[in-house]
This record gives C-alpha cells, structure tokens and sequence, in this order.
C-alpha cells in the first residue's frame, strides 16, 4: 500500500461515524481494511500486541478507579453541605449562588475527575435554587454548563490519564501543567458571572435574606463541610504531587478515602455498591475499548508510513511550527463537534506530538493547549456534549436556546485562556518545573 494511501484512513473514519457506527468499532473497522491491505494476515498480531499493551498499562489503572470514585462521590451525601457552607459566604455577593456553583464545580473537578458527574450532580443542586431566586435561564445554564467542563482542565482528569502515555509525558507533569490555566479558568468565570450581575440585577436578584448563624458557627459549619472535600483532593494530588504516590496509587488511595466518606455519611450500602461498581464497569469498559481502538488505529497508520506522508505534505506548504500547531487545534476543536473529548485525543494526539517534536515544539505545553482547546469543543455548541448533559437535568422553562446564549461568555472566557497559553507558555510549565524541577 502506498504510504499517500495510508491518509484516506481518516476520512474513511469520518464515514463510519457519520453513518451512526460507534467511535471504537469505527476506528477498528478503519484499522482493520487498511491493515489487511498493508500487512495481510500479519495484522493479527499486532492487534493482539495492542491489547496486550492496553491491558499492561500500569497507568490506564487509574480510569476505572477515579470513576469509581466519582460514582460513589455522587452517591456520599457530601455535597448539599458543601453547596450550603459556599453559599453561605457568598449570597451577599452579586450572583452568589452561581459563584457558589462554579465553587463547587471547581472543588468537585478537583476531586472526582469524572466531567459529566460534576456537572450533573452540582446541576441537580443549583439549578432548583437558583431558579427559586429567579435567576435568568442563561446565567443558570452558562455557569453549570461552564463548571461542569472544569473537569477536562482540573485534576485528575481522565482525558489527562489518557494522553499522557499517548504522548510519552509524565502524567504527574500533565497534571501539574493543566492546575494553573484550569484555575485560571475558573476565576474568569467566576468574574464574568460578578460583573454580569451586577451590571444586569435582573440576571441574579440578591437574597435579602439574613443568616441567622453567628460568625462561630459559620466557622464551624464551613470547616466540617470543606473537610471532605479538601481530604479528598489531598489524597489524589498531595499525594501525587508530592511524590507520595504514582497516578494509579492515588487514585486507589481517593477511591478508598471516598468509601471512608461514604461510611462516615452513613451513605454506603450494597445498593451503593452495585450501582456504583455497575456505573464504573460499565464506562471504564467504553473507555478502554476507545483506547484500544485508537492504539490498532494509530498502529496501522505509523506502520504503513503514515507520518512520513504527513511530513511531505506539511513541507509541500511550507509550513512553520505555530501553523501545525493552529491547524492541529483547529481540526481537535471540529472534531470535539463530533466524537467524544478521549476519542479526540486518540485520534489526533498519537500523530500530533511526533510531528511537533520534529519543529521543536514542547510536547507538555502543547497537550495543555490541546486540553483547553478540547474543553472548549466541550462547551461549544451546536453540538456541545455540556448542553445535553444540562437538558437532562433542566427543567422545561430553560430553553435550549438559553442554554446555546448562556455558554457563549464562558466560551470567550476559554478562549481568553487559551490566549493567554499560546502567548505565555510559562503559565502551562511553572508547575511542573517547580514542582519536580522538569
């Protein structure tokens, strides 16, 4: 097979997902006919190599572990305390009960890593009580819709987990270099959310109420709520981050600190259990199969001299290395229209960073990059996977197209961090250069 051949695997893909076939068997039927072309009955092998290196990969360990952890974080009675301690400090504050929200988004990002969790389960405790205050339709879908997709750039992240090994990176380097743009990107929102509130009171009407509780007891009250949490997220990253633990160690270390939780809460029970244990095998194995998908898919495409056509291509244009870089971001923010955020980086990130470490390009600031760049697909409609997150909790008053107006400053508010990334790459490399000295 001639290696110019080998690019018609990717719209061949394109094909089989547009005519309704699943993201992984897409990218195995795509491997399968070009491999049997390029290798014949050899392929077999090294599609059994593949699964044997899935199923070894000491680092993919920690996916069914974090989604564990998120289900029975869900499910532990943590959060409405956690919500009402938030909101407590900042319901004299324009907009407090969103600011409370994205707060909550941000911890709960923090500590589960699960995107769509996060956003369901601050969804179902926000939505009501800000609909209560009369809160305007877009600010309410806005700000859940924008929280909820913190769990792409906030620790520990599954599409980190992922993409780390893909892009031979330290995944404690991933994590450390994705902390400071994913806070940044939750203040942005956090201020887009004030100054819209105060300059538009109609968008969030302050609660006149007073608290009844004295400063003591809010102290007190505020302490016990933010121990889980803060526990929590110490286990996974303190741990990680301090050199404690591997990824995978801390991940085990959060999902038996989250049962300790449960078991406190008085939350935890067989039924718990088998639903948590059900909803855990059930996405570890949609997200392994996607993995392996993406490992015959990238396989066949080296092996059949794929990047070589690449390269031609790329030297016919006479192109520089921030023009690869714009148009690699460009086609991961169109394909986040179409196919899920860990398909995205199976499908692009196995080819992107070899072909940018020939230009010299960083290959950690770079998977930042292309992680904000991913988050932001997220959120963008008309396809935006937040939004049907969001329609599934909403009730009918929230419109769609609410939802479509409400997530466009948040999508300016990622776009202003992905700025700030491209022009100053120290902001995705400061953290790993101090914490591990990279």
């Amino acid at each position: 097979m001639n290696s110019d051949i080998v690019l018609w695997m990717f719209p061949a893909l394109m094909i089989l997902i547009f005519l309704g076939f699943p993201v992984a068997f897409s990218m195995m039927l795509t491997a399968l006919g070009f491999g049997l072309l390029r290798f014949g009955d050899t392929l077999v092998y090294q599609f059994a190599q593949r699964v044997d290196d899935v199923a070894t990969n000491y680092v993919l360990g920690a996916i069914p572990l974090f989604v564990f952890m998120g289900a029975i974080l869900e499910r532990a009675g943590i959060a409405e305390k956690l919500f009402d301690a938030l909101y407590m400090w900042t319901r004299r504050l324009p907009g407090g009960l969103a600011v409370a929200a994205l707060l909550m988004c941000t911890i709960f990002a923090a500590a589960s890593g699960v995107v769509g969790a996060t956003e369901t389960l601050v969804g179902m405790l926000a939505i009501p009580a800000m609909m209560k205050r009369k809160y305007h339709p877009r600010l309410i879908s806005g700000t859940i819709c924008g929280g909820g997709s913190l769990g792409t750039v906030i620790p520990p992240s599954i599409p980190v987990i992922v993409l780390a090994p893909i892009a031979t990176l330290p995944i404690g380097d991933l994590m450390a270099g994705i902390l400071v743009p994913g806070l940044m990107m939750s203040g942005l929102f956090i201020l887009y959310i004030l100054l819209v509130s105060a300059l538009r009171p109609d968008y969030a009407p302050v609660d006149e109420e007073e608290d009844p509780r004295g400063l003591g007891e809010k102290l007190v009250f505020t302490a016990t709520a933010l121990v889980p949490p803060v526990f929590l997220i110490f286990t996974v990253l303190g741990t990680l981050f301090m050199g404690l633990a591997t990824p995978t160690e801390a991940a085990a270390c959060g999902s038996f600190g989250v049962l300790v939780l449960a078991i406190l809460y008085r939350q935890l029970s067989w039924r718990v259990l088998y639903q948590a244990a059900l909803q855990t095998i059930s996405l570890t194995a949609m997200i392994l199969a996607i993995v392996l998908a993406g490992g015959m898919f990238s396989g066949v495409f080296f092996a059949s001299g794929g990047m070589g056509a690449v390269q031609g291509i790329l030297r016919s244009f006479g192109l520089d290395a921030w023009s690869v870089v714009a148009i690699i971001l460009f086609i991961a923010f169109l394909l986040g229209f179409i196919v899920d955020l860990i398909s995205v980086v199976l499908i692009l990130v196995p080819i992107s960073i070899p072909l940018l470490r020939i230009y010299g390009v960083d290959p950690l600031w770079f998977s930042i990059v292309f992680l904000v760049m991913l988050q932001t697909s997220y959120l963008t409609p008309p396809m935006s996977p937040s939004i049907f997150y969001l329609k599934a909790i909403a009730p009918p008053s929230i419109r769609l197209s609410d939802m479509y107006w409400g997530v466009i400053p948040f999508i300016i508010c990622q776009l202003c961090v992905l700025a700030l990334v491209l022009v100053f790459p120290g902001l995705a490399t400061w953290m790993p250069e101090l914490i591990y000295g990279r």
